[in-house]
Order: C-alpha cells, then structure tokens, then sequence
C-alpha cells in the first residue's frame, strides 16, 4: 500500500495560489507553521493547469469519497477553504490534518494524517464525486 509524501503531490496553479494565501492569513492561535503540512506541500508540489488537472485528482472543493481499508468505513467529505469549513457536513479545511492529507491525492492513493488525540487515521480514496475543473470552473 503506497502512501504518497506532500513531496510527491500535484496541486492546480489556482489551488497553490488559494493555500499560500491561506497559510499566509493564519493566526498565531491557528498552531505553529511548521505543524501544518500544507507549506511543505506549497514548497514541493508539481503545479498543473486548472485546465490540465487530471479528472481524478482531489482539488479544492473536490468532493471524495474515502474508505478506512482497516474497517470498510466510507465517508464524503469536501475539501475547501478554511472560512467554508463545517466539519460536522463534511466540509473540511484545507489546512485540517484530514483536508492535507487528501489533497493533491487521486483516486486509489492512500492518506494518512494525525488526529487531535495523537492518534493516526488513513483512508483510501475511492472515488471523486465532483471536481469543479471536471465541470469547467477554473476560476473560483
């Protein structure tokens, strides 16, 4: 089972530029810099046109299914930014462990991330549900 590094992530020009701006307006209470993988991923990712993207590939506002190959578990979740995160619908950060550890990923990669507790999650994603690049929007 492959996991894939922020090292080896591809993020759309549009997404690079949405996270750098996201990491910029953090907070001091939002928890040091060097806890949140988005700025490793900021620094290494391959960029790709949003016109590019591959249709399988977890972009902001992508919504995905995972699964918990441990127990078989599906959730959907949507990745976005942080003023739109609601957790309890689905709708988490970007710059959430949860949010980090999917994006860039595609259909089939494995993601891990630490929860608030300590503990490690790790899911599969097993489908793309909706990718606004799939539908033609490339801007918002």
């Amino acid at each position: 089972m492959e996991v894939l590094t922020y090292d080896d992530r591809s993020l759309t020009e549009l997404d690079h530029v949405r996270l750098a701006r996201l990491v910029r307006s953090r907070s001091p209470h939002d928890g040091p810099r060097s806890e949140c993988p988005i700025d490793a991923m900021l620094d290494t990712a391959q960029l790709v046109s949003s016109r590019e993207v591959a249709p399988d590939m977890v972009t902001m506002y992508s919504h995905v299914e995972l699964t918990d190959d441990a127990t078989g578990r599906r959730y959907r979740l949507t990745v976005c930014d942080l003023s739109d995160s609601d957790p309890q619908a689905g709708f988490v950060s970007a710059l959430s462990p949860v949010g980090a550890a999917v994006l860039g990923l595609r259909v089939g990669d494995f993601a891990r991330w630490r929860l608030p507790n300590g503990k490690e999650a790790a899911a599969r994603v097993t489908e793309r549900l909706f990718q606004p690049e799939d539908c033609g929007d490339y801007t918002s």
